[in-house]
């Protein structure tokens, strides 16, 4: 029969379950590092292409400033700064001339009621629209509202804002109340 026996002072102590735990640990923390280390290669590269474009961009944003000063320079110059004065002057004649009289009568003969009728008118061009003064004249205060609605109904007229109503010194006239309006002019 074979006896066993330790002689030693301190008993065998196995560290394997350390051993085995340690290399477990080292296993999961390679396994995590792994896909870590490409996820921040990844975002450095994209890093790399967005200071890439944004160095770009204000290269271009710089070459335009330059741009920018060297044109407004060139039109700050006196006889070109007289030119661009010429040119606006010269397109709010050929504005003013391309306004189509013809068709806003027509327009207006479409919303007028009996017992209106135009007085004056003044069409004014501004900001790319048709800004119209009118002064209309009516028989009594029926022929105003009905003139009024026809306005606020009308697709070509927008904008209605009744400046003024008075009534004429003068009875003598056919006209017994005078409509002061604005309106905007929507050109087909």
């Amino acid at each position: 029969m074979i006896v066993g026996l330790n002689l030693a002072t301190k008993p065998l102590e196995t560290h394997r379950t350390f051993f085995a735990g340690s290399i477990l640990i080292a296993v999961f923390a390679v396994g995590a590092l792994i896909p870590l280390s490409w996820n921040v290669y990844q975002v450095r590269q994209s890093d790399a292409h967005l200071r890439e474009a944004a160095e770009k961009m204000r290269r271009e944003l710089a070459q335009y400033q330059e741009q920018r000063s060297q044109l407004e320079q060139f039109f700050s110059r006196k006889e070109n700064a007289q030119l661009s004065e010429r040119a606006a002057f010269l397109n709010s004649i050929i504005d003013a001339r391309s306004f189509n009289w013809t068709q806003m009568f027509v327009d207006l003969e479409k919303i007028m009621p009996p017992g209106a009728r135009v007085v004056s008118i003044n069409p004014v061009q501004k900001n790319g629209h048709i800004e119209v003064k009118l002064n209309v004249g009516a028989v009594s205060d029926e022929a105003k509202l009905k003139f009024l609605r026809s306005l606020e109904e009308s697709r070509t007229f927008t904008q209605v804002a009744v400046v003024n109503v008075r009534v004429p010194a003068q009875t003598t006239g056919v006209d017994r109340v005078i409509l002061e309006l604005t309106v905007t002019y929507e050109t087909s």
